[in-house]
């Protein structure tokens, strides 16, 4: 933390029951809580102090406040206890990763030993340049399509092997373990273990990632770890890690730290899990609950089928008690008997029409008899016609001499016109020589 002011008391003599060094010995030792006693009266001589730093821990509780700081550049931390009516008065945003101000003054607890600062002042002085890096390399990663949901791979029903990723006999490590084995008692794990932080973190974890990435026989990869504050985790943030997740073949479950614990990690891996518990419960399946689901489709399967066979019996039944199929040929009968029925009928209509035609086509031959030339003909009467076929109407169109055609009922002769007779002359008296039909 960088001090930018500090107040202490004017230095006053010690109380005289104050511990000194050479009060005690081997022989002569002092009590713990006098010792404690000293401290405290020495610490509460201390005046308040601002600092500057960056909050990596905030952790409410009860109303109050415990966190910690960190220096912006360097390693130094202090943990600070900030109470609620204290809490009232600073900025409602406050978070993990703010760069911030604050007025501490030392504290130190007599029954327990413990040291810390109670904050009685703080207020921004803008954001933390580790959670500056962090969301600008949140930003770039999204922006190349990283955290996208469509690049993520499905996580496989029941994985065959699971890669594990962990620190060596951590909690993460044996919870994962007896979860999965309590939900698929047959489930095997290949576990490497890790550095979960510090500056193997990184390097050993992607050794790691890649060994079981190539390794055919693993169909998911848990990397775990258990909780801690922000500072602890950001192994998981790194830049190369979040990398190798991305390009890793096979599904990556991340599951680092509680449910308030959110590494880059997270957003990068196919699956986040809150919890190594959680991660467990995640890629395996719980064996008592797909024997249950078997148990209830089986039997959902054998009620419909039950109910389709008694459906369709019950379907048959009434089919087979209509009576087109209890009495067959009672249909038939009845039937046979319309269909002799309309054959008579239509024998009797055809043969009725038949007599009114045959009767109308006789008619019609008396009728054109009557009206036909040869008719005419057979009744003596004949037609004359020149030559060129021209039919005389008038005795002056056959002058003397002209040849003439004449055309009985039975045939046609040749004769010549003797000229116009005289109408006293007509050998024939009250008949016409020539009939003209027309």
């Amino acid at each position: 933390m960088s001090v930018t002011s500090f107040q202490t008391a004017p230095g006053a003599t010690p109380p005289p029951d104050a511990v000194h060094p050479r009060d005690s010995s081997p022989d002569t030792p002092t009590s713990v809580s006098r010792l404690n006693d000293t401290i405290r009266d020495f610490v509460q001589k201390w005046g308040s102090v601002w600092v500057e730093g960056e909050i990596t821990a905030w952790n409410l509780r009860g109303g109050h406040v415990f966190g910690r700081l960190k220096d912006a550049g360097g390693d130094g931390m202090l943990s600070f206890r900030m109470w609620s009516s204290t809490l009232q008065r600073t900025p409602d945003d406050l978070k993990v990763g703010d760069r911030v101000v604050a007025c501490v003054k030392a504290d130190y607890f007599v029954k327990t030993g413990d040291f810390t600062f109670t904050v009685s002042a703080m207020r921004h002085t803008g954001l933390g340049d580790q959670l500056e890096r962090l969301e600008r390399l949140r930003a770039t990663l999204r922006a190349e399509g990283l955290f996208d949901p469509s690049r993520k791979k499905p996580i496989p029903f029941l994985p065959h092997a699971i890669g594990l990723i962990t620190g060596e006999r951590s909690d993460a490590e044996k919870d994962v373990h007896r979860n999965a084995e309590l939900r698929w008692p047959h489930v095997r794990f290949r576990t490497i273990n890790a550095a979960v932080q510090g500056d193997r973190c990184v390097p050993e974890t992607i050794a790691a990632l890649r060994t079981l990435d190539a390794d055919p026989e693993v169909d998911v990869i848990i990397i775990a770890r258990g909780g801690g504050d922000p500072q602890t985790l950001l192994g998981f943030s790194d830049e190369r890690l979040l990398r190798a997740v991305a390009a890793a073949s096979t599904p990556v479950v991340s599951a680092i730290g509680h449910e308030n614990d959110h590494p880059l990690l997270d957003d990068v891996a196919d699956l986040r899990a809150s919890t190594p518990t959680d991660a467990a419960k995640r890629v395996v399946p719980d064996v008592s609950e797909q024997r249950a689901l078997v148990q209830q489709l089986r039997s959902r399967a054998r009620t419909r089928l039950t109910q389709r066979v008694a459906h369709d019996i019950a379907n048959l039944d009434q089919l087979r008690s209509r009576p087109v199929l209890r009495d067959p040929e009672a249909l038939l009968t009845g039937r046979a008997q319309e269909v002799w029925t309309l054959a008579s009928r239509g024998r009797e209509i055809v043969r009725r029409r038949w007599d009114a035609a045959a009767r109308t086509t006789a008619e019609l031959r008396a009728s054109l008899r009557a009206l036909s030339p040869g008719a005419t003909l057979d009744r003596g009467y004949a037609i004359a016609h020149l030559p060129g076929g021209t039919i005389v109407r008038d005795a002056a169109q056959a002058g003397p001499g002209a040849e003439v055609v004449v055309t009985v009922a039975r045939g046609s002769f040749a004769a010549r016109s003797e000229g116009v007779l005289a109408e006293s002359a007509d050998p024939h008296p009250g008949t016409d020589a020539v009939a003209d039909p027309n």
